[in-house]
């Protein structure tokens, strides 16, 4: 596997520390947000702005070295695990997000009856319902 200034160097972004770093809290798995990104950078950076972490997910973003989602009613998350066309499942209570991988397997997945002239590589589903802690937190509330 390459290492990260390797993956950085291979979509002809510099290789920064903050670049390396907040590929380094991604690649610990998970759906974060930019503030949890940023706490865990600065553990290993100690002097990192915001905005700073804005511009690094941003950059890697659009190099596809990460994803964004954006379930309704919550702030950006942002997950290492790109390229393979999977899915997510939100919880409705807590938030919590989980992949679910793709049932049909080749990208997009899903096609528009109409695209308007679109050349549509990609469908992003998200699947709604309760995580099983909400599910017993609202057994024990009836």
């Amino acid at each position: 596997m390459p290492s990260s200034a390797e993956l950085l160097r291979s979509k002809g972004l510099r290789v920064t520390r903050p670049r390396l770093a907040v590929l380094d809290v991604l690649a610990g798995g998970g759906h974060l947000e930019v503030d949890e990104i940023a706490r865990r950078v600065r553990e290993r950076l100690t002097s990192v702005s915001t905005q700073a972490v804005y511009d690094v997910l941003g950059a890697l973003s659009r190099a596809g070295l990460s994803r964004r989602i954006e379930p309704a009613g919550s702030p950006a998350r942002y997950e290492a695990r790109v390229g393979d066309n999977h899915h997510h499942v939100v919880c409705r209570g807590c938030g919590d997000i989980a992949d679910v991988d793709c049932a049909v397997g080749d990208a997009p997945c899903l096609d528009p009856n109409t695209a308007h002239g679109f050349e549509v590589d990609e469908a992003d589903v998200t699947f709604w319902g309760l995580c099983p802690r909400c599910q017993a937190r609202r057994r024990t509330d009836d």
